[in-house]
């Protein structure tokens, strides 16, 4: 299939060929929900704790007399209902969830070519700082005409660029080989240069 190339003013300059296998994948919303909602699993710490009964220490003295005070019994000020602890609280525990590779690699294909079809997707002819300097990424932004939650997505590793979008609002930028479905999906607007494409094609663009 083809996709624009556009400059940073939001001009077409070219069409590039892209693999039909990436960028033009059939719906899937059950797989690219079991993915998303793994990764959102697996970012989670699980430490949360709360005291149960066994864990905290009160005297055993009876609090008041068992009948003929008119008022519920009460036995220890460590039960819940006292507050001294929690019944059934969260204790410890790893919520991570396994997903298989081409599981995975199905959901990013899904959730680039919804990009797609939703046309939420600008691929641009190149993007680079010589210095980390905001502006020059709000330019970018506002020259391709873009509002809400943008991922920048670029071919290799550059601080300069990561610093420029650092101080704006709902702008990120990513290395395209750390692309996931999760990322993908939260953004509202996908910006790639062109040789990110072809990065992304030849990691995700071979059948599984």
């Amino acid at each position: 299939m083809e996709l624009q190339v556009k400059n940073t003013k939001g001009e077409v300059v070219r069409s590039i060929q892209v693999s039909d296998l990436v960028w033009g994948a059939d719906p899937n919303s059950a797989v690219l929900h079991q993915a998303v909602v793994a990764q959102q699993a697996n970012k989670r710490q699980g430490t949360h704790d709360t005291q149960a009964r066994i864990d905290v220490q009160y005297s055993t003295r009876k609090l008041r007399a068992q009948k003929h005070t008119g008022r519920a019994r009460l036995g220890s000020r460590g039960s819940p209902s006292m507050g001294g602890s929690v019944a059934h609280g969260p204790h410890p525990r790893d919520y991570r969830q396994a997903l298989p590779k081409k599981m995975r690699r199905l959901a990013l294909r899904v959730a680039l070519s919804d990009k797609v079809r939703e046309n939420s997707l600008t691929v641009i002819d190149g993007l680079k700082a010589e210095k980390p300097r905001t502006k020059d990424v709000t330019a970018v932004v506002s020259g391709l005409g873009l509002t809400g939650n943008t991922l920048i997505v670029i071919p290799a590793a550059d601080q300069n660029l990561v610093k420029s979008a650092a101080n704006i609002p709902g702008v990120h930028v990513l290395v395209a080989s750390l692309l996931n479905p999760l990322q993908a999906v939260a953004a509202r607007n996908l910006v790639i240069t062109e040789d990110a494409v072809k990065g992304v094609d030849s990691i995700w663009g071979k059948p599984s």
